[in-house]
């Protein structure tokens, strides 16, 4: 791979990650109501999932993504009602312990599930995987250096944004009246999550039908 190659993966790597999304979301929304620990997890789960949906692609089965219509739908449909049924949890939450034990409740296999309900992450893949390994004569080599980087972007960056949500946790508890916080701010807090999250399923449904209807 040469240094212009590399250079241009570091740079959508960048640009892919690093911009909300329903994981960098669903990161800090999990550090702001339950701590960074509480969203380490989950934190861990998404290069996980990634790496898993990456080497599916490079192995040729994304492809079935791309070729079967049913299989798009149902990644699309699967992916935008958990994303709006997560947006429904957050909505009404204003306290930090309520939150942290029954509302918003993504573990790591949950986390790990997700990647493969995003149909972008699908078509991201599908095109790292066809810009810079397929074909190539060095294929498995270059497969073997492009998947930790993305695996780097895909932990850091979603480690960055629930940084920002544990900083902003104690403060979002509040104010406190009568010795006692009200939680007024966690709640608009979560409530913009919550539309975060509705409008990233939003743009997950039209985008790929906009890939079914270009397919078709």
């Amino acid at each position: 791979m040469t240094a212009s190659e590399f250079s241009a993966l570091l740079v959508l790597a960048t640009a892919t990650s690093f911009t909300p999304g329903p994981n960098t979301t669903l990161s800090t929304a999990l550090a702001a109501n339950g701590g960074l620990p509480r969203a380490l997890r989950f934190i861990a789960a998404v290069p996980v999932g990634w790496g898993l949906l990456f080497t599916l692609c490079a192995a040729g089965v994304g492809s079935l993504v791309v070729a079967v219509p049913a299989l798009r739908w149902a990644i699309l449909l699967g992916g935008t009602v958990y994303l709006l049924w997560l947006a429904r949890r957050l909505w009404g939450s204003r306290s930090l312990s309520s939150v942290d034990s029954s509302r918003l409740n993504v573990g790591f296999w949950q986390g790990v599930g997700l990647q493969f309900l995003n149909i972008k992450a699908w078509m991201l893949a599908l095109s790292i995987v066809a810009g810079w390994i397929a074909g190539q004569a060095d294929a498995q080599q270059r497969f073997v250096a492009v998947l930790p980087v993305l695996l780097a972007f895909a932990f850091f960056s979603n480690l960055s944004y629930a940084l920002v949500g544990s900083l902003l946790r104690h403060w979002l508890a509040g104010p406190v009246v009568h010795g006692q916080p009200t939680g007024a701010r966690l709640l608009v807090f979560n409530r913009g999550m919550a539309l975060a999250l509705v409008l990233t399923a939003a743009w997950m449904l039209l985008g790929g039908a906009g890939l079914n209807g270009g397919a078709a």
